[in-house]
């Protein structure tokens, strides 16, 4: 069995992951938080494998109802809508997400800033593109920037400067995929997410690894390469599939450059893999948005696993520009008949 995500293609016979035990598949495929997620679990018997996918399945679900702006009633889209001025208090949970993605906006200078809900409805990225006049810009981009959601660590509260609303589509999946970890520790078997763009296992040893392959950037249904996935989650972000065309007007990137307020178009995409799910999520957006040259210095000097996959003009090849972390975990393989 093949799969085809956004980022990567995954395939999933028994031969091809080479798994012995335990020998009971099951497999589901549910939209949530705006995409399609493929879930497979396995166990050693049908009865215990289909309650496990309902327990991933549930928990992410769950955390689609506290960080989704897709769903009025999560508590996100609730902090997006308290009234400016007025400290809202946030449980234990979710003030530690926002610790965690505050530090991450610090580590990467505002690369990642996901406090840009503003500037999405500018560009109208959920919905079919537009290109805001000056004047729209610079509206949307004073209502965007972390500083302005006014996050007190000690208090747990948000108190928003402005109309800033902050978006969870550079970390949400990865939370949840976490998450997924968390629930399932302790509990023999595997399990892959497959989550519009990234995908995590539940690791194993090295026999039995998942066959990932990496999609090339302008072309998501050419492999260019194979990994072996044993653990952790890789994350991959580009902009082919979802970029929005406007004729005359061009095309709109749907991840934005937070610093500039416009949008990001580049042929190359970006693969990070990393132990934690949310990682990963961060990492590849912020690199996609720093570019190859600088993104990949700021990760190699960090030792962090990335690649970028870049495409040679005027043919269907790619060049890999990796990370010394990326090349020891995953020896680039041949797709061969993927």
């Amino acid at each position: 069995m093949k799969w085809a995500a956004a980022a990567a293609l995954l395939c999933l016979g028994a031969a091809a992951c080479r798994q012995a035990a335990p020998t009971v598949r099951v497999e589901r495929t549910v939209v949530l938080m705006g995409t399609t997620a493929e879930f497979a679990a396995e166990a050693e018997d049908r009865t215990t494998a289909l309650a496990r996918l309902e327990r991933m399945v549930r928990v992410v679900e769950t955390t689609e109802a506290e960080l989704s702006t897709w769903r009025n009633d999560s508590a996100l889209s609730g902090l997006n809508r308290q009234p400016p001025g007025e400290p809202l208090s946030v449980p234990p949970a979710l003030c530690d997400l926002l610790r965690r993605v505050e530090g991450w906006r610090e580590a990467t200078a505002g690369a990642f800033d996901p406090a840009i809900g503003s500037l999405i409805d500018a560009w109208g990225l959920r919905a079919a593109g537009r290109r805001p006049d000056a004047a729209a810009l610079r509206a949307a981009r004073a209502r965007a920037g972390w500083p302005l959601l006014g996050f007190d660590h000690e208090a747990c509260t948000v108190t928003r400067q402005a109309d800033a609303m902050l978006d969870a589509g550079a970390f949400g999946k990865g939370e949840a995929l976490d998450r997924v970890r968390a629930a399932e520790h302790g509990h023999p078997g595997a399990w892959l997410i497959d989550f519009g763009g990234q995908v995590a296992v539940s690791g194993g040893a090295a026999d039995t690894a998942w066959p990932v392959a990496l999609a090339h950037p302008a072309q998501r249904d050419q492999p260019v390469a194979e990994l072996l996935l044993a653990g952790g989650s890789l994350a991959t972000s580009g902009g082919s599939e979802r970029t929005l065309a406007l004729g005359a007007a061009g095309v709109v990137g749907h991840i934005l450059d937070p610093r500039t307020g416009a949008p990001v178009v580049r042929p190359a995409s970006v693969a990070v893999w990393h132990p934690n799910a949310f990682t990963a999520d961060v990492l590849s957006t912020a690199l996609y948005v720093m570019g190859p040259d600088d993104g990949l210095a700021w990760a190699a000097a960090r030792e962090f696993a990335a690649c970028f996959i870049v495409p040679e003009a005027g043919s269907r090849n790619v060049t890999f520009l990796a990370t010394t972390a990326f090349e020891r975990r995953f020896p680039l393989q041949s797709p061969g008949a993927l």
